[in-house]
């Protein structure tokens, strides 16, 4: 349970960097406050709103898992660069895709895993994620939050946010990397080896028609092969 925790937490932080930009596109009021807000400010945000909407809810959201993920929605959306970390996670095969494929496959793989982790949200209580303060000076190209995650018996897990300067000027975040395992990398490498088996076509619909079977499939896949 402890471990589903942590990846709820730094899976919810990190799968929006999956989704599609129309999922974002509902929520300019979040978008130009983010416009304001220095990358540190934005994740202890995340933590916060999420503490506040979860505390005192958890029953209502075990039984009505749509509203769960429509927390996710609301609260991560807005502060991630979709377009860029989707591209990423995609790597070579980015070129290789239509506008079309990129955008479904963003779609699929963000509810995949949306899905997925979604249910060990429910145990993350205020605090448990843990803003270390910032050192250095911004990079508008790459900036990192470092955090901590934890664990119910005092053990902490590392939990790293990277972040760029958008076009309009605000922090978006891209990559998260849990002690020192980039989440970019990891799926990146996953999605290269699906692709080549299988192609990128019959990934999306295997992501589309399956969700979270098709998930683990590419985690099973990728632990054989090592």
């Amino acid at each position: 349970m402890l471990r589903r925790l942590v990846l709820a937490i730094t899976f919810t932080f990190a799968t929006v960097i999956a989704a599609p930009p129309s999922f974002a596109q509902d929520q300019p009021a979040a978008a130009t406050a983010a416009a304001q807000q220095t990358p540190v400010q934005i994740v202890q945000g995340i933590a916060d709103q999420l503490a506040t909407a979860i505390d005192g809810h958890r029953d209502e959201l075990k039984k009505n898992r749509d509203k769960l993920i429509s927390i996710i929605d609301e609260v991560f959306l807005p502060h991630f660069d979709l377009d860029y970390a989707s591209i990423l996670v995609l790597g070579q095969h980015a070129r290789e895709a239509t506008p079309a494929q990129r955008e479904r496959f963003a779609k699929a793989f963000y509810n995949s895993i949306t899905h997925r982790y979604a249910e060990g949200l429910l145990n993350y209580t205020r605090g448990r994620v843990k803003v270390l303060p910032f050192k250095g000076d911004l990079n508008d190209k790459r900036t990192v939050v470092r955090t901590q995650v934890v664990l119910d018996d005092g053990k902490l897990v590392s939990i790293d946010y990277a972040f760029r300067k958008s076009r309009n000027g605000d922090w978006k975040a891209y990559d998260v990397i849990i002690e020192g395992i980039s989440y970019v990398t990891n799926y990146r490498n996953q999605v290269d080896a699906e692709i080549r088996k299988v192609g990128i076509e019959q990934l999306i619909t295997n992501l589309e028609t399956q969700g979270e079977k098709a998930l683990e499939a590419l985690d099973k896949d990728s632990k054989g092969a090592k």
